[in-house]
């Protein structure tokens, strides 16, 4: 399953959070540690979300871009 995640640059670290999977978050200095972190987050919630017994949601975010002139 591929879920979209969320990137925001803040002051001093990068914030990631999973719009389909409430909860699962990461926070780190620099853009790519943040990216390793949130992959390894998700894949603990889902594995946590299975052996709880618990549904694991299917991805239904859907992301795109604009551009603005």
């Amino acid at each position: 399953m591929k879920y979209a995640v969320v990137i925001e640059r803040g002051p001093t670290s990068y914030g990631a959070t999973v719009p389909d999977l409430p909860g699962c978050v990461a926070v780190a200095e620099t853009r790519e540690e943040v990216e390793r972190l949130i992959e390894e987050a998700v894949a603990f919630h889902v594995d946590c979300l299975r052996k709880d017994g618990l549904p694991v949601p299917d991805p239904q975010t859907l992301v795109t871009t604009v551009d603005v002139v």
